[in-house]
């Protein structure tokens, strides 16, 4: 082998080694003959370098993988010596392989046990174990490769989506089945012989086995296991401490195994009996955690199999049989709860499934016993304690620990809404009386215990649903307590505890319960004032102004006509959080600009919601827009000037915020409260006329002009046909030096222009027209790197942009807009479009180009259509139906491109309307047999073309294209 080329499979070797390494391995993997030299080095032991044996091993599995069938029947049988070989030297060699190399062995022996077992090689595990015997070495080696076997069998149970899954899972059911009948039984006596051989002396093994029993339970005849001889050695090992949890995990895989309901609650009884019996149903909080997440993975496997077997009983009508499971059920509860409330998570998290499906239980009953709602009760008092953060969190900096107590959050409280599934009354006065006593007490009660309790009274609205949060009518109890709650909330004082978590959960659940102030608006002003003030938008903690501000434009828009007496105030009292951030560096505001954007949607919701005249209402808008546009045009002059690149950023990305402001505050208005109805269209063609001279800043364009455009937007649905003077020279300004992106982004705008408009910016489209299509053909014929992937795709974005463009010409009804174009220009675009259909490979474009063919077929293809079009429908459109679907990138396994084939239908069925027989003529007589389709076939079309129901022939199409592809 080349060993200069080898020197770089060392991990430390460098850049250029390791290149040269990989270059040799590609070399190595294409070479006839290279797996006979990785062989001899595995079998002669030739390198003692760990990396070149990994290497070595990979060779011969990348032949095994997808080379096997070229071998000759001797050189099989080399690479089946080899492994004995190789393995053989295990035992004897002074120091084991690294777990690695190992590893990977195992993989290689695993697929050609794939693929030798079912015809070459029937004795594998035999010959195995005869070499293995019970040495420590071999028996590791042994076990590794069972497991690797099982990956291959069991991982490979894919979802048949295609032919070579589908093999797979065939051929691995029969290899399953053949080693049910052939050698299964002695490999279970093989594990029991290593697991009684080691289960003292050597933990290591012990596990590694019990791990193999565990995985392989679950496909074969399960009393090879469940036996007592095995399940006995199985409970020994759970009074081991370094072998308990491998050995939980296996009784676990057992519990899992399908089986006959009444089998499997006898399995799992007697399995507690014996584990009760041992001491290890009583829990202890000072416990090894390892080892109790594991078997609260195991309860819970127990509790949920029980449940199962309960659920098909009653379901077979064995009532009897489901009433003993339900007891057993019932038993194993007072176990569950202690793993519920056990105070580390995971153990608390494995057991929420039961839990769950034991809620699920109850809740199908008639009536509880006294027995089952003191578990209901229980079960609730725990997921409220458990809800509970502890001292740790870190607030401030959140990381993984504090995110998985997020997600833990979240299975408690699918317990809660279980848990008011099967008493919503049990659940409001636990709620109430843990809400209520805490409140009563805030001052002095840690803030994790307050959380909870305002946390709880948040949850309800979820747990006890009702349509359009109609939480205060309805059920009086219900109501009544609801309502209690939220007035203690909000008068209690709570919203100044001096602590964020509870600070957000007051403000959260203010919102949640938004109709209580309908019931009760008494408390409306206390409630604004904690989300102004330094409870809120004023707190010192950036986290809870920021989600103030978007809970507070939530509140605002909630109560609506409500908000009447407090508008002035409010907008005095926002004044400040309004105001724009300067450029400057190191300014600390208290808002970020996305947190801004909910306080000016704030303001602009309270002028145009209040009962104001219009002339007040356009002065408050007035007042709040005209500190913006006096900002905007100084900054755009400092920007003009500026020399600093991070200068020109800064004030570009302040120019932008400003837009974005005015943008949001037309957020308010709506088809009752229009702009023109609030007397506010003048600021706003005032904002327009402030912000378009930044399309000409040759500066930070991308920044500038995206601003500006989503202002423009808004202004098309706000201002509607006020904002048309403004548009030709605005176009005119973004397509000057423009690129892919800006064009990309442009022709949306356009295309909304024209949707909205249709005839009344004809006259507009027809000038822009071309020099649309100029920028836009400017930009697609620019060289590109061959490899630059980021550029073809910016190309076909643009493309289908383009093709979009011309979609909603035509489909607006303004086809003039094109042919006014001159003959030139009009074939110009026509080619664009059947190169569209046809060339590029990108089936969204195409299917957007066939709709637009079918129109113009529609449009023109008539008698009276433009001079030479009908030409143009022959020589190029019917073509290009069929060119575009025989072509090799044209997937009719893909559901994009079956869209595109449908509207290439809806092309041909337009042009047989429009042309009548002489279309049927022209592809009887000309274009079929042109491309040599049999005189049969063509009347078969013609005839599916003629059929009054277009899905009729879509869906020959179809089929003519699938026959019609090698």
């Amino acid at each position: 082998m080349d060993e200069q080329a080898l020197l770089g499979l060392n991990p430390n070797a460098d850049a250029d080694f390791r290149q040269r390494a990989l270059a040799y391995f590609e070399q190595l993997k294409i070479s006839q003959d290279a797996w006979q030299v990785c062989a001899e080095a595995l079998a002669q032991s030739i390198y003692s370098d760990d990396h070149i044996k990994f290497f070595c091993f990979q060779v011969l599995e990348h032949q095994i993988k997808f080379k096997y069938s070229e071998l000759t029947e001797v050189q099989q049988q080399l690479i089946r010596e080899t492994l004995i070989t190789w393995l053989q030297a295990q035992m004897l060699n002074p120091q084991p392989e690294k777990t690695f190399i190992r590893n990977k062995a195992a993989q290689v022996f695993a697929l050609l046990f794939v693929t030798e077992y079912l015809t070459k090689w029937p004795k594998f595990f035999f010959d195995i174990l005869s070499v293995v015997d019970l040495n420590p070495r071999g028996v590791d080696m042994y076990l590794r490769i069972l497991m690797a076997v099982d990956a291959e069998l069991v991982d490979r149970d894919v979802v048949h989506t295609s032919e070579a899954s589908y093999y797979f899972a065939l051929t691995n059911t029969l290899l399953k089945d053949t080693m049910r009948e052939q050698c299964i039984p002695s490999l279970v006596e093989s594990w029991y012989q290593i697991l009684q051989n080691y289960q003292y002396n050597n933990s290591e093994l012990t596990c590694q086995c019990l791990e193999v029993v565990g995985a392989y339970v679950s496909w074969i005849d399960l009393s090879l296991i469940a036996n007592e001889r095995f399940i006995n050695m199985l409970l020994g090992h759970m009074s081991v401490e370094v072998l308990r949890e491998e050995a939980c995990d296996c009784l676990f895989e057992i519990v899992n195994k399908g089986m006959d309901p009444i089998d499997k609650t006898k399995l799992v009884e007697s399995l507690c009996q014996v584990l009760q019996s041992a001491g290890l149903f009583s829990i202890d909080q000072e416990d090894d955690v390892d080892f109790l997440a594991r078997f609260s993975k195991l309860v819970n496997g127990m509790g949920q199999a029980l449940i199962a077997s309960w659920t098909k009983l009653v379901k077979n009508g064995d009532m009897k049989s489901a009433q003993d499971t339900l007891q057993a059920i019932e038993a194993k509860v007072a176990l569950m709860l202690q793993l519920l409330i056990h105070e580390d998570d995971d153990i608390s998290s494995n057991i929420i499934g039961f839990c769950y499906d034991y809620l699920h239980i109850l809740k199908q009953l008639s009536a509880l016993s006294d027995q089952q709602k003191a578990n209901v009760e229980a079960i609730m008092l725990a997921v409220m304690k458990k809800l509970t953060y502890d001292e740790e969190y870190n607030f401030e900096n959140e990381g993984e620990d504090e995110a998985m107590f997020v997600e833990y959050r979240k299975q408690l409280k699918l317990l809660l809404d279980r848990l008011a599934q099967v008493s919503p009354e049990l659940l409001l006065a636990s709620v109430r009386r843990v809400f209520n006593t805490t409140l009563q007490n805030w001052q002095t009660t840690r803030f994790m215990e307050v959380e909870v309790a305002i946390r709880l009274l948040y949850m309800l609205a979820e747990a006890l649903p009702v349509s359009h949060g109609a939480h205060f009518s309805g059920d009086v109890t219900k109501a009544t307590a609801l309502q209690d709650m939220m007035r203690t909330l909000v008068t209690s004082g709570v919203s100044a505890y001096q602590h964020t978590s509870v600070t957000l959960e007051f403000f959260e659940t203010v919102v949640r319960y938004e109709k209580f102030f309908a019931v009760e608006p008494q408390h409306i002003p206390t409630v604004l004032m904690a989300f102004l003030d330094h409870r809120g938008l004023r707190h010192t903690s950036p986290k809870v102004r920021s989600r103030t501000a978007y809970l507070f434009s939530r509140f605002v828009k909630s109560l609506n006509k409500q908000m009447n007496p407090f508008i002035e105030d409010v907008l005095n009292r926002i004044q400040d959080l309004l105001e724009l951030s300067p450029p400057e560096n190191g300014y600390q505001a208290l808002l970020s600009s996305d947190d801004q954007l909910f306080i000016y949607e704030t303001a602009g919701v309270l002028i145009v919601n209040s009962e104001y005249s219009a002339e007040r209402k356009q002065v408050l808008m007035r007042n709040l827009l005209t500190p913006l546009m006096e900002k905007f045009k100084v900054l755009l002059e400092k920007l003009m000037m500026a020399q600093d690149e991070d200068r020109q950023m800064a004030l570009a990305d302040c120019l932008n915020h400003a837009v974005g402001f005015a943008s949001r505050t037309s957020k308010a208005f709506s088809n009752k409260q229009t702009v023109k109805q609030c007397g506010c269209s003048e600021v706003y063609l005032d904002c327009l006329q402030t912000f378009l001279p930044a399309l000409s800043c040759p500066l930070q364009k991308e920044v500038l002009r995206s601003g500006v455009r989503t202002f423009l937007h808004r202004m098309i649905i706000c201002l509607e046909e006020e904002v048309l003077p403004f548009i030709p020279s605005a176009s005119e300004h973004m397509l000057k030096d423009c690129e892919a992106k800006d064009l990309q982004e442009f022709i949306p705008l356009i295309n909304q222009i024209t949707a909205k408009f249709k005839t009344q910016v004809s006259p507009f489209l027809q000038q822009m027209f071309m020099p649309l299509l100029h920028a836009i053909f400017e930009v697609l014929l620019l060289p590109a790197e061959e490899n630059d992937q980021s550029a073809a795709l910016e190309k076909q974005m643009l493309r289908r942009s383009y093709f979009a463009f011309l979609q909603t010409v035509t489909g607006s009804g303004m086809s003039e807009v094109i042919a006014n174009q001159g003959a030139e220009n009009v074939e110009r675009v026509l080619f664009t479009v059947i190169q569209g259909a046809v060339d590029y490979p990108d089936p969204i474009a195409q299917k957007t180009c066939f709709i637009i063919l079918s129109k113009l077929v529609e449009l023109w293809g008539g008698k009276d259509g433009p001079v030479g079009f009908a030409d143009f429908v022959y020589k190029h459109i019917v073509p290009a139906c069929f060119l575009a679907p025989l072509k090799q990138t044209f997937d009719l396994a893909d559901a994009q491109t079956v869209l595109a084939l449908s509207e290439c239908a809806v092309t041909l069925k337009t042009i047989h309307l429009k042309r009548g027989p002489e279309c049927i003529q022209y592809l009887q007589q000309e274009y079929l047999p042109s491309l040599q389709v049999a005189p049969e076939i063509i009347q078969e079309f013609c005839q599916a073309l003629q059929q009054p129901d277009a899905k009729v022939f879509k869906n020959y199409l179809k089929v003519f294209f699938q026959r019609a592809k090698p």
